[in-house]
């Protein structure tokens, strides 16, 4: 259960989209935990995987995207309804051909959004290079930190 009102989270993501319009940004990917647990009250020991808050200008609330095992700490900790909580399978987990960014930058062409401007968090302490490239590669454009202009 979140430990605000769903209304607190609503405003948060308010702010967050009109700090994401001024800057030009479409979709932005937050992947720091205390970034996450502030957009959605996720709560979790998780984040020695890749996991991460997706919000886009064009829903109304974020997407959690982590490890499978990992979401039902998201179903008890977020706001979020079951739709808006996706895990990826445990196969991306350490394998060395495919990365969990690889299953987030497929999220992000099925709902058509990698032609548009993608922001992200550069200085996530549990966003690593490797996953950055891997979501480079996966939507095929530049990403670029959180808050600058794509072009």
């Amino acid at each position: 259960m979140a430990l605000f009102t769903t209304d607190e989270y609503l405003s948060r993501i308010t702010q967050t989209k009109t700090r994401m319009q001024d800057a030009g940004i479409d979709v932005l990917i937050v992947s720091d935990p205390a970034n996450m647990n502030y957009l959605t009250g996720y709560d979790g020991w998780s984040f020695y995987v890749p996991q991460m808050v997706l919000v886009a200008l064009d829903l109304d609330k974020p997407l959690w995207i982590g490890r499978g095992m990992d979401a039902a700490g998201a179903w008890h900790t977020t706001f979020l309804d079951d739709e808006y909580i996706i895990g990826y399978p445990d196969d991306y987990v350490q394998n060395p051909v495919k990365h969990p960014m690889n299953f987030a930058a497929d999220e992000i062409k099925r709902r058509g959004w990698a032609e548009q401007c993608i922001g992200t968090e550069m200085d996530a302490y549990y966003f690593s290079a490797r996953g950055f490239l891997a979501l480079q590669s996966g939507v095929e454009m530049f990403v670029r930190g959180a808050l600058n202009f794509c072009d």
